[in-house]
């Protein structure tokens, strides 16, 4: 009676390693999908600097209030559009700090 209790309890753990040994691959298959979507939905959302309004800019890059994005406008209908990401460091009040905190979040169109 003993051996019979024992290999059913051997029979239930091996059951129950297999189980979760096949799961596993499984959930980071579905993981990398949502890391994967996230990053694409992250490229298609920068904020034009030659295109975006103060509020946008306020709204959508980290260290930048309203004085800040007004700046920026101010500058853009003064001097024309931007050539390049790092033209941003001439506005006043834009130091690299914010600059480099945003990169991945703007765009020159």
């Amino acid at each position: 009676m003993r051996k019979g209790y024992f290999y059913s309890l051997v029979f239930a753990l091996l059951s129950g390693a297999s189980v979760a040994a096949i799961a596993a691959p499984e959930a980071k298959a579905v993981e990398s999908s949502v890391v994967t979507e996230a990053a694409t939905r992250a490229k298609a959302h920068k904020v034009d600097l030659n295109g975006a309004d103060a509020p946008t800019l306020q709204r959508e890059l980290a260290g930048v209030g309203e004085a800040k994005a007004k700046a920026i406008v101010t500058y853009r209908d003064n001097n024309g559009p931007f050539a390049s990401v790092d033209e941003l460091l001439e506005v006043k009040g834009i130091g690299k700090a914010i600059l480099e905190s945003n990169r991945d979040k703007i765009d020159v169109n």
